[in-house]
């Protein structure tokens, strides 16, 4: 049997290690977006909203449930297969005399990114908001739509 030495410095260093790590990760991941031209920028997430993607022979589709946002608000990008959605759901002015007892609803800033295939045409990419609901419609190329293959019997 091999007698293993206990160092309580070590494992608490070890501990703070992995403790700032997970926070890190968690800020980069969820919390927190570094401008790549300026690493001392940081911009502040404070939601995000849900989503879902679709994906027909025609098109790939993206909604986003965005209650309570205001369409000026709302800003769209794509670049090299890559489309960017931010903005933001402004807080409602607080009413002298009223208590809130319990706030749910997310507000500030928010943003999402999807990655498409390249095969996508850039300059036909529509967004519809209606009702609280982003709906953004990517075309395919041609050469991304599926192709019917005719098999011949002999």
């Amino acid at each position: 049997m091999t007698l293993v030495k206990c160092n309580p410095r070590r494992e608490l260093f070890n501990f703070d290690r992995e403790f700032n790590r997970f926070f890190r990760d968690f800020n980069r991941n969820f919390g927190m977006l570094r401008n790549e031209d300026d690493s001392s920028e940081v911009v502040e997430f404070n939601w995000s909203p849900l989503s879902d993607i679709l994906e027909n022979d025609d098109n790939f589709q993206i909604k986003l449930d965005l209650p309570g946002v205001d369409k000026k608000d709302v800003k769209i990008s794509y670049s090299e297969g890559k489309i960017e959605i931010r903005g933001e759901r402004k807080n409602e002015s607080k009413v002298e005399g009223e208590k809130y007892h319990r706030v749910e609803r997310s507000h500030g800033k928010f943003f999402r990114s999807f990655n498409l295939p390249s095969e996508v045409k850039e300059d036909k990419i529509k967004a519809d908001f209606k009702n609280g609901q982003l709906n953004v419609v990517i075309p395919k190329s041609e050469k991304a739509k599926p192709r019917m293959i005719d098999v011949k019997v002999n």
